[in-house]
C-alpha cells in the first residue's frame, strides 16, 4: 500500500516540577486512520478511522492540550510499566532479595507507581511508517531493580497501527508493558459503549479479589457475570459491565479477539497480540469529571480498554506466565489494532 505520512510538531513545554523539557507530537496518516502520538508517556492523543460512510471520528479518548496530561488522568493513550496492571501489595522477591514498590492503589502498587512510563519523556526517533520512542528507566526506578533500556514503535500500514515493545535490562526484572488507550468507536465523547458489540477469544480468565489482584485460580472462559461474550458471537456490552474488570487470557502465543461494532458508525476494530494476557475494562471509574478533547465530558462506560499484557501480579504467582526479563533476553512483543469499516 502507499506509505505512511509521518510528521512531528511541537506540542508545549513541561512545568519546571515536571523535570521541564519539550513534548512533541508526532501524526502519522494512512488512507483510513489518522494517529497522533506524544513523546511524553508514548501517549495515543487522538485515532482517527473512517466509519460506513467515510468519515472520520476520533476514536480514542484524551486531552486537547499538554495541560490536561500533566494532571492527573486515568492513563489515557499512554504506554504504561515496568509493570502493567497490579502487584499485590507492591512487593516482590528476587534471588532471595525482596523488593518495595510505591503503593498507588490501596495497597498494590499499579502500571508501574507513581511516576511510571506513562509521565516521562521518550526519545523519539522517525521511521519507516512510524515512530520509535526509547527510555532507559534507571535501576531502583520506582523500585524496580536493573537499568532497563525500552524502545516502543508505532507504525502505521493502511488501517492497522501495530504496537512493538523491546525492552533489555542490566538485572533480572519484572516487566509488562501495554498501552491503554481508551476507545469509543462511535467516537469519542459519545455517551456511553453500550451499542458496542464485544466478543473475546480466550481460553480462561482470572477471578479477582476485592483489591483486584488475582486469586491464583484460573478459571474457564465464559460469560457468567462477565457481562459479554466470550469465545462466542460477539455480544452487547450492554448494562452488565458493572464493575467487572476482567483479565482474560490465552495460552498460545499468537492470538486475536475483537470487538466493537456500534451498528450506526459500522466501525469495527480487531485485536491481535503475542502477549499472554489481556485486561478488558470498561471505565468503571469515570465520572464525568474530566474535561476531553472539545470540551467532551467522559462520564462512567464511556469507552473501554483493550490492555494486551503479562497476567497481574505474575511475579507473586510461579504458576502464571513468567513476567521476568533477565539479563542477555530480549522482551519483545507486538500488538496489533486494525481498524475497518462495515
Amino acid at each position: 500500500g502507499a506509505m505512511t505520512e509521518v510528521m512531528r510538531e511541537a506540542f508545549g513545554q513541561l512545568p519546571r516540577e515536571e523535570g521541564g523539557g519539550r513534548v512533541e507530537k508526532f501524526v502519522l496518516r494512512s488512507d483510513s486512520v489518522k494517529v497522533e502520538l506524544l513523546s511524553l508517556g508514548c501517549i495515543v492523543a487522538a485515532l482517527e478511522a473512517k466509519g460506513r460512510d467515510g468519515a472520520f471520528a476520533d476514536v480514542v479518548l484524551g486531552f486537547d492540550s499538554l495541560e490536561g496530561y500533566t494532571k492527573k488522568h486515568p492513563f489515557f493513550g499512554a504506554v504504561v510499566g515496568r509493570v502493567a496492571n497490579r502487584i499485590a501489595k507492591g512487593r516482590f522477591t528476587l534471588d532471595g532479595q525482596e523488593y518495595q514498590l510505591v503503593l498507588n492503589n490501596g495497597p498494590n502498587s499499579l502500571h508501574g507507581g507513581a511516576r511510571g512510563f506513562d509521565k516521562v519523556l521518550w526519545s523519539p526517533e522517525v521511521v519507516p511508517n512510524g515512530i520509535r520512542f526509547f527510555r532507559l528507566s534507571p535501576d531502583g526506578e520506582e523500585g524496580y531493580p536493573g537499568d532497563l533500556k525500552v524502545w516502543v514503535t508505532y507504525t502505521l500500514c493502511g488501517g492497522e497501527l501495530a504496537i512493538n515493545y523491546r525492552a533489555q535490562t542490566s538485572k533480572t526484572t519484572p516487566i509488562s508493558l501495554t498501552n491503554h488507550a481508551y476507545f469509543n468507536l462511535a467516537g469519542q465523547g459519545s455517551r456511553d459503549i453500550y451499542d458496542h458489540e464485544i466478543s473475546i477469544e480466550a481460553d480462561s480468565y482470572l477471578p479477582v479479589d476485592d483489591t483486584k489482584i488475582p486469586t491464583g485460580s484460573i478459571a474457564q472462559a465464559g460469560t457468567e457475570g462477565l457481562g459479554l461474550s466470550v469465545n462466542r458471537a460477539p455480544g452487547p456490552v450492554g448494562r452488565g459491565v458493572g464493575g467487572s474488570q476482567v483479565r482474560l487470557l490465552r495460552h498460545s502465543q499468537a492470538y486475536w479477539f475483537w470487538g466493537a461494532r456500534p451498528p450506526a458508525t459500522g466501525r469495527t476494530l480487531e485485536v491481535h497480540t503475542t502477549q499472554p494476557g489481556l485486561q478488558f475494562y470498561t471505565a468503571n471509574n469515570l465520572d464525568g469529571s474530566l474535561e476531553g478533547k472539545g470540551s467532551a465530558a467522559y462520564p462512567k462506560h464511556s469507552a473501554f480498554c483493550l490492555e494486551t499484557q503479562g497476567w497481574p501480579d505474575a511475579i507473586n504467582k510461579p504458576h502464571f506466565p513468567d513476567s521476568l526479563l533477565r539479563p542477555q533476553e530480549e522482551y519483545n512483543h507486538t500488538t496489533w489494532l486494525v481498524f475497518s469499516a462495515a
